[in-house]
């Protein structure tokens, strides 16, 4: 199909489901380190091991990303250059960040490093992903919550790269916005500790106790043909929590799938009940849904008790990948062994020991070609090797061993040079933020209801109101305020998610919210991309869910000439 490029991207909790991922298919494969990563309870890979683990699928052609995706206090945002720097060097091929303040840090100290916005940040819309990519995100992970319509349509507005969860665990709420972990337990999803309380059992009043908001795992196999149509780029697979075999299974059979489609088209696109029952079997344990990307949300969504079912067992399979290369030996009397490496368009010479005139028993070219195949445990194994020799010739087998060794050598140095990069010049040199003086204390107040707003505008210390927008849409109440407001500032309080749907009211009340709200307060970057569209001059404050957690943050709203924000609680 038009020569189509689908990314399969896989988790890896572990460097042996890295192996796992590799192995079966993934193109690329998303991961966490020591630090900041939203699995902090991971097997999560040392420095040494990430290094390497980049080595390796860089060898094999692939990509690998790494997950910043929490939020950053100030004493921890210190110490991520120097946390970063030796992944940058060795070729990370990207980081996936939720912190606004972080997406700062990076554009300022590694502009090389590519930046994915995390579905952490809650991206809803086209416009909201607009914004990013004009301040250096490449790629987007939308809400979980999206229809298939809204991805489309992110795709054609922005042309950025579309990240989605095609299979694995769903969240209750949307992901960067639940905060009930953080409240029963103090562990907060936003800092990589969720407890997932959402899959305790719950009770309403009067009713038995359940898994009320527990959701089925996700699992869209059938609707691969759909996505692809609709410009989705990555399909991602959730899991880095989960087992090596598991990320094995899911991954070959999502696949298996993609490239049917890619090869063949629609006509020829069925998913054969074996890899059905597999792909089910590979993790069950609360049943399976397609999510949302065709309905709003629905009943049939939550998994009200645990499944029983075996897991898919790889029967204690060995995740074990070698590339393909072709040599080529050259022996002569008088010259050094000579040994040529090809792979892909890369290739590569060396030379070992001078050969010998054979004065007993010559080597044998076969024997010679089988002792160079001996690629063992390395990356590598021969396609094609040939042997060329004039005379007879002598060559200890251990001076072999040492050719192939460092052709090897030279080889994986030559495919892996191609990744490197160099630090930055003048990193650290600009900070990240500024005090601006001592601003002027304001009492403020955020109102929900009309007797909320009539008892704040009774208090004469309140110098500015942030009126919720289902009341303050409301005819009643700007009739209302215009009586009273007594030189206070209005301030319109646009909802916590702006989607397709809440735009096109707000489309019809635009002129009205202009004219007579002194400003707004948004909740998402989706509402900021929307006011900047309809070219909005009056002044725009954040709340607390656009979090401010450092002072690079903070930088990040006065670039955007947010003077107010609401720092993260």
């Amino acid at each position: 199909m038009d020569g189509r490029k689908v990314e399969i991207l896989a988790p890896a909790g572990s460097a042996e489901s890295l192996k796992a991922a590799v192995c079966a298919g993934a193109d690329a494969v998303y991961i966490g380190g020591t630090k900041f990563g939203a699995r902090a309870y991971a097997k999560n890979l040392t420095e040494d091991e990430l290094l390497d683990a980049i080595d390796y699928v860089h060898i094999h052609g692939r990509r690998i990303y790494l997950t910043v995706n929490t939020l950053l206090k100030d004493s921890e945002i210190e110490g991520l250059y120097e946390y970063l720097l030796p992944y940058y060097l060795r070729g990370l091929d990207g980081v996936i960040v939720q912190d606004v303040g972080v997406l700062q840090f990076l554009r300022m100290h590694l502009p090389g490093l590519p930046v994915h916005a995390s579905t952490q940040m809650t991206v809803t819309g086209a416009d909201g992903a607009a914004f990013l990519q004009e301040r250096g995100v490449v790629r987007v992970v939308p809400a979980r919550e999206l229809s298939l319509r809204e991805i489309r349509r992110m795709k054609e507005q922005t042309g950025m790269e579309i990240e989605c969860f095609v299979h694995g665990a769903l969240c209750y709420c949307y992901s960067g916005q639940c905060l009930l972990s953080s409240m029963i337990g103090g562990r907060s999803g936003n800092r990589g500790q969720c407890a997932q309380p959402c899959r305790l059992p719950w009770q309403t009043e009067g009713r038995k106790t359940g898994d009320l908001m527990s959701l089925k795992d996700l699992c869209t196999i059938d609707l691969l043909p759909d996505f692809i149509d609709a410009g989705i780029d990555s399909f991602k697979i959730e899991g880095r929590m989960k087992q090596p075999d598991y990320v094995y299974t899911v991954t070959e059979i999502y696949r298996k799938y993609v490239d049917v489609y890619l090869e063949k088209g629609p006509e020829y696109y069925k998913v054969e009940k074996d890899d059905r029952d597999r792909l089910y079997a590979a993790y069950q344990r609360r049943g399976y849904t397609d999510g949302y990307y065709r309905r709003h949300n629905g009943k049939d969504m939550i998994s009200f008790q645990r499944m029983q079912g075996e897991k898919e067992d790889t029967g204690g399979k060995e995740f074990k990948i070698q590339e393909k290369i072709n040599g080529n030996l050259i022996l002569s009397v008088g010259e050094r062994a000579k040994l040529v490496l090809v792979h892909g368009n890369r290739r590569v010479e060396c030379e070992g020991e001078t050969v010998q005139p054979a004065l007993r028993q010559p080597l044998d070219a076969e024997r010679a070609g089988k002792q160079m195949q001996k690629t063992g445990n390395t990356q590598f194994n021969f396609e094609q090797f040939q042997v060329e020799m004039e005379g007879d010739v002598f060559l200890p087998l251990q001076a072999l061993n040492e050719l192939r060794r460092e052709g090897i050598n030279r080889l994986t140095e030559a495919i892996l040079n191609g990744y490197r990069r160099e630090e930055p010049e003048g990193h650290g040199k600009e900070s990240g933020g500024s005090n601006a003086g001592n601003p002027k204390l304001c009492l403020s107040c955020v109102v929900q209801s009309f007797d909320q707003l009539k008892a704040v505008v009774g208090s004469e210390e309140v110098e500015r109101i942030y009126i919720d927008d289902e009341l303050g849409l409301q005819d009643k109440t700007r009739q209302y305020l215009a009586k009273c407001r007594k030189g206070r500032q209005l301030f319109l309080v646009m909802p916590y998610i702006f989607r397709m749907a809440d735009m096109a009211g707000y489309e019809a009340f635009y002129s009205e919210m202009e004219s007579f709200y002194d400003g707004v307060l948004i909740r998402n970057w989706e509402s900021y991309g929307w006011l900047l569209r309809h070219g909005y001059g009056k002044e725009i404050c954040t709340d607390g869910n656009l979090y401010v957690f450092n002072r690079y943050g903070k930088t990040f709203m006065q670039r955007q000439g947010i003077r107010k924000y609401t720092a993260a609680a």
